[in-house]
């Protein structure tokens, strides 16, 4: 295989640094502070934010600073316990500050550091306190620095998030991309409240990592669906320094696999995700072949997975085919009910008409 799992999380790819802290922004122990460097400068970056309008002040900010360098960035400052959302020109003024503080700090332009928050909505980010902590900060190479970072950026999480993997581009070439992600929940399409930096140590140009970033993002973080909100905050940002070495990737097979190491990470952190939903005891994948296209095939995935009765289902292990069907029906696609099958793992429980089916191993 060309794409092979590998220990540890955004620290995996060469070249780049963690480090985290507590600055006090949250209640309990442990870190609320997260940094993710490149070491090799400013570097291509590209990014997916929330389309919800009620947008964070740090997703203005790092919009505006991902645009403004031409899709460029050199760090992630992140922080927990504050969303520093619906906070208006002061919570645009606190976000700018700490962007400056780490750019001063790592030698950069304020435009090269992106910044992000997650918690509650509506309260002030102290500034002072990250200020303080940032001495405390020491960024690392290491697999542990990478850990640890993923364990700052938690709220409701249970469990920290990470993903990565190998990839082989050609007999001599390989290169690494890395993950780390929040989320638990105001979870939903379009992203829910939910944070994730990817990192890798590919060449390739903004312009083609932001298209290979919003494929992957489509199909993996878009297609998860927890309790039906969408956050002010959801961040994807993926940095590539270019560390592995080789010429740029831009078409080809070399390319291709590097588009699929890009959605296996992806992919890996959205079933995280979706395996820590808030009081989750259930992970339900849906899978809809024989649509007209991708796109009808999403829409019907997600009517089914977000339905309150399919859910209540699944609980209970009740195998009721109807709701699925149901769900499906009222997807706004194109739907023949006369080629309609349904399957609840490898049970068959519809098959353009009713069928007989072990009910005992389908509830199982």
């Amino acid at each position: 295989m060309s794409i092979e799992p590998i220990p540890g999380g955004v620290t995996a790819p060469a070249g780049f640094m963690a480090a985290s802290a507590r600055a006090g922004l949250r209640s309990g122990p442990g870190p609320d502070l997260a940094l993710l460097i490149s070491g090799r400068g400013p570097v291509p970056a590209a990014a997916t934010f929330t389309r919800n309008r009620l947008r964070a002040a740090p997703v203005e900010v790092s919009m505006r600073s991902l645009r403004a360098s031409g899709g460029r960035a050199a760090a992630v400052i992140a922080n927990a316990g504050c969303a520093n959302a619906g906070t208006g020109p002061d919570g645009l003024d606190d976000a700018r500050a700490v962007q400056a503080m780490v750019a001063g700090r790592i030698g950069v332009a304020g435009r090269h550091v992106m910044v992000a928050s997650t918690g509650l909505i509506g309260s002030r980010l102290d500034v002072g306190r990250i200020g303080a902590a940032l001495d405390r900060l020491q960024p690392a190479p290491t697999l542990r620095a990478g850990r640890e970072a993923a364990s700052a950026i938690m709220t409701t999480d249970t469990r920290r998030k990470e993903a990565a993997v190998e990839v082989q581009l050609d007999r001599r070439a390989a290169v690494r991309i890395g993950g780390m992600a929040k989320g638990s929940g105001m979870i939903h399409p379009q992203m829910g409240t939910m944070l994730a930096f990817l990192a890798t140590d590919a060449t390739i140009e903004p312009e083609l990592l932001r298209a290979v970033l919003r494929e992957a993002v489509e199909v993996t973080f878009n297609q998860v669906t927890v309790d039906g909100d969408s956050s002010t905050n959801d961040t994807v940002l993926v940095l590539a320094n270019g560390a592995a070495g080789g010429r740029p990737l831009t078409d080809g097979t070399a390319f291709e696999r590097f588009r699929a190491g890009v959605g296996a990470v992806c992919r890996s952190l959205a079933e995280q995700i979706a395996a820590d939903g808030e009081g989750a005891t259930r992970r339900i994948d849906v899978t809809v072949s024989g649509a007209r296209d991708d796109r009808e095939a999403r829409a019907a995935a997600r009517t089914v997975a977000g339905s309150s009765l399919v859910k209540t289902a699944v609980h209970g292990g009740d195998p009721n085919w109807g709701r699925i069907g149901a769900a499906a029906g009222r997807a706004g696609v194109a739907f023949d009910p006369a080629r309609l099958a349904v399957r609840i793992g490898p049970v068959v429980v519809y098959d353009g008409r009713p069928v007989a089916f072990d009910e005992r191993a389908a509830s199982r």
